[in-house]
């Protein structure tokens, strides 16, 4: 019996790897999270593509951090 393989994966450090992309590349802070999944692979941050719903809770997480106005909001 062949079993299902996990094409996507949870990357444990997804708010570090954004961070350090919104500070490396400050023009993909304006990105939505389906267009961020693609750079962070395409980029090398991670090895396959991390789920949507991962990438934008990691966003929130990684914008309050460069604008924390949005965050007390």
């Amino acid at each position: 019996m062949i079993r299902d393989l996990n094409i996507i994966t949870d990357e444990p450090n997804l708010p570090a790897l954004i961070r350090e992309l919104y500070s490396r590349r400050p023009e993909t802070r304006h990105l939505e999270s389906w267009e961020l999944q693609h750079v962070l692979f395409m980029l090398g941050y991670t090895d396959s593509l991390a789920p949507e719903a991962a990438i934008a809770a990691a966003m929130e997480v990684a914008r309050t951090d460069w604008m924390p106005d949005e965050g007390a909001a």
